[in-house]
């Protein structure tokens, strides 16, 4: 029997490639679905973060904003905190022992829970985490589930929200660095909204957050 996949949106899968290019960096967010489909993306959110091309700190104040602006709008945290979404710069989307460790130490506890990754490349990784009873961890297949409704791209917002929300750190003097992807580039990737499977291992790929749960 084919397993339930993790699905996306168009609106939520294009907003994810838009801000997968716009700059170098890993970028997390979470996934937010409706209380009747909770494996639905149907958007996602940022919350302020200090990125690198190989890790992203999400701010522990920041997070819990978050929780009480989604709480106050009446959603539960299994529709708003229960996938955790990051990018790869890389074509790598294998998660690495550190994006490991970050899944267990902040979603361990959590009845469910699913890590996403999609590298740069196009490659994708999903793994849900169950926490009742003995547990369990199964590879989800990903997709875009072009039957649901969704709304027009809104490229401003979406830049809007990440010159928001990601600032890159720089930990150490660095050579100067070409330009950004500008709009223009990241919204030309729009025009493939397939999402890719497979994915290589690659131990350099980092992700760090504080522990929220």
């Amino acid at each position: 029997m084919r397993r339930a996949p993790l699905r996306f949106s168009p609106y939520a899968w294009a907003k994810l490639l838009y801000l997968r290019d716009l700059g170098p960096t890993e970028v997390g967010a979470f996934g937010i679905s409706k209380a009747d489909d909770l494996l639905l993306v149907g958007d996602l959110a940022l919350v302020r973060q200090q990125c690198t091309e190989v890790t992203v700190k999400f701010d522990d104040s920041a997070v819990a904003d978050y929780f009480d602006c989604r709480v106050d709008q009446g959603q539960m945290p299994e529709q708003f905190a229960r996938i955790w979404v990051h990018t790869h710069p890389g074509s790598s989307a294998f998660p690495s022992g550190t994006d490991e460790d970050t899944f267990e130490r902040c979603f361990g506890t959590t009845d469910w829970a699913v890590m996403f990754i999609l590298a740069r490349g196009g490659n994708t990784y999903a793994r849900l985490r169950l926490g009742g009873g003995p547990g369990a961890e199964l590879a989800l297949p990903v997709e875009v589930d072009f039957s649901q409704p969704f709304a027009a791209a809104a490229l401003l917002d979406w830049e809007a929200e990440y010159q928001a929300h990601v600032c890159r750190e720089c930990p150490r003097a660095e050579a100067p660095r070409a330009k950004r992807l500008s709009s223009e580039i990241a919204a030309e990737n729009l025009l493939n909204l397939d999402p890719f499977y497979g994915s290589s291992r690659h131990p350099l790929r980092e992700s760090t957050y504080e522990t929220w749960f």
